[in-house]
């Protein structure tokens, strides 16, 4: 086994189309969850919504088109994927709706101004405190308003547990190698605390009420079309380079073949490869 791997920093700008086109793949997904949360708060009644971590602004658009009176305000501190959300809003008709702010959190959270509605997709957990980073979102609300993070779920998979190429599991330890890199990630982070993570309590103890929790499921049964498998190779090039040093020789080798376009095994090529994801939403209100 090699003991080397690499730094937990991530690059973001660098992960924009991965990004940007995972969001693609999971747009069914979040629309689902979307229109839940119009469920929760009246449409009418929203009339600023704040994307936390929005990223190249995939889900802006969704939010945009959930709730039709809202300006939505795609939040992040990676410059060029704030610059990808625009010219995606403008590409969908959406640029006198959707509008960016750089912000670096979270210093910058208490900066952004109220909110009816404040979506927060795998955000949080990249904040060192995300006790006080909860609080702090929770501040930005109006009265009634509501917080939805989502945050866990379940591990996505793409691929049976024998895939007739190296030892059988590999996707079960691949994701638990990627769990220990996430746990070393946010042990380096700045202001780094341990955390339960329990979303329910950790909004309740931001002074909000808990109004529901719902998990959205995506299934894209196999054969995958070609977009969700050129999406898996670079889900799976991202994760490759995460567990360098924490998997075995053997299982690397795999993952390279997956990764091969011309290899017959490869995620592009095989008939078995699918997508099976499920997102979890936690919800509380601004009484």
């Amino acid at each position: 086994m090699s003991h080397h791997h690499d730094s937990t920093h991530i690059d973001w700008n660098e992960q924009a189309q991965l990004l940007e086109h995972g969001a693609e793949v999971q747009s069914p997904l979040y629309r689902q969850a979307a229109d839940w949360l119009r469920e929760l708060v009246p449409p009418g009644g929203v009339r600023r919504i704040l994307d936390i971590g929005s990223g190249p602004g995939v889900i802006s658009g969704v939010l945009a088109e959930a709730f039709p009176y809202a300006e939505v305000v795609a939040v992040d501190a990676t410059a060029p994927l704030l610059e990808r959300a625009l010219t995606r809003a403008a590409r969908n008709g959406q640029a006198d709706r959707i509008s960016i702010r750089h912000a670096e959190l979270p210093e910058g959270i208490e900066e952004l101004g109220e909110a009816d509605l404040i979506w927060a997709s795998g955000a949080v957990h990249h904040l060192g405190d995300q006790r006080a980073a909860t609080a702090a979102l929770a501040r930005l609300l109006r009265p009634g308003g509501l917080l939805a993070l989502v945050e866990g779920g379940l591990p996505t998979r793409h691929l049976p547990r024998d895939i007739g190429i190296g030892r059988p599991g590999l996707e079960s330890r691949i994701g638990a190698a990627v769990d220990d890199w996430f746990s070393r990630m946010r042990a380096e982070l700045p202001g780094a605390k341990d955390e339960v993570e329990d979303w329910r309590a950790l909004l309740a103890a931001s002074g909000l009420t808990p109004s529901g929790t719902r998990s959205f499921l995506l299934d894209i049964p196999a054969p995958a079309p070609m977009a969700v498998r050129e999406q898996l190779v670079s889900g799976f090039a991202w994760q490759r380079r995460m567990v360098e040093g924490l998997l075995p020789d053997e299982d690397l080798a795999v993952i390279d073949r997956l990764l091969d376009p011309e290899d017959p095994e490869g995620l592009l090529r095989r008939p078995d490869a699918y997508f099976l994801g499920a997102r979890t939403l936690f919800t509380a209100r601004k009484d």
